[in-house]
């Protein structure tokens, strides 16, 4: 599980959002308004959808349907939940507050190695 969570704002443009995820190395940043996180942003979400185009936003094209798991969940639970819901992370969340993020290249990772320990607990791997 990555534990430096990555944030951006609905109002943020698409390019500051480029430039974040190319600055810090990564493909996704939760969407945070506040201290609420209202959504997700991935790569894949400025190219992909119809219209985008026109749209300059992170508020246009987030995911604000999160789907979420804890760190008490095995291996298999988030993958299991990433792949049911075709997710390329998985934020992890405790109450309300985010403390990682999972991506399916983690859990390749991890499953392949056998791994059958609690999210939370895969300290040897962190990133």
């Amino acid at each position: 599980m990555i534990r430096e969570i990555k944030t951006i704002g609905p109002a943020a443009t698409i390019e500051d959002a480029r430039a974040a995820m190319k600055a810090n190395g990564v493909h996704h940043l939760l969407v945070q308004d506040g201290k609420q996180i209202v959504g997700l942003v991935s790569e894949r979400d400025f190219g992909v959808r119809p219209g985008t185009a026109e749209r300059q936003r992170v508020a246009d094209v987030m995911s604000p349907d999160l789907v979420t798991g804890t760190a008490d969940m095995t291996v298999r639970q988030a993958a299991n939940l990433c792949r049911g819901h075709n997710l390329g992370c998985l934020p992890v969340l405790d109450g309300d507050k985010p403390v990682g993020i999972v991506t399916t290249a983690d859990l390749l990772e991890l499953l392949g190695r056998g791994s059958e320990r609690s999210l939370g607990r895969a300290a040897p791997w962190t990133l």
